[in-house]
């Protein structure tokens, strides 16, 4: 009955591995979530600054909006306000 409780205080080599691993962990490679938080950060700031690279460019080289053109109704009563009268009337 003595050899049962002879291994009893001792840990089997396999898992006093693995709690050496487990301490040295630490040291090695990056963290998985900062990895993650370069990626997104790098990814937003591409594409604010490939926005803003399009936007200059669509500026320079884009020519400007063309007005609506202006009802003959509104024209009139334009025309009105300033007391000149429409031609034809």
């Amino acid at each position: 009955m003595d050899d049962e409780y002879e291994f009893a205080d001792k840990v089997p080599p396999s898992f006093d591995r693995v709690g050496d691993m487990i301490k040295n962990a630490e040291a090695k490679g990056f963290n998985p979530g900062l990895i993650v938080l370069l990626v997104v950060v790098g990814l937003l700031l591409i594409f604010l600054v490939g926005n803003y690279v399009l936007y200059m460019y669509a500026q320079k080289t884009l020519p400007p909006r063309k007005k609506k053109p202006v009802s003959k109704k509104k024209m009139k009563r334009e025309r009105m306000k300033q007391g000149v009268s429409a031609p034809g009337e």
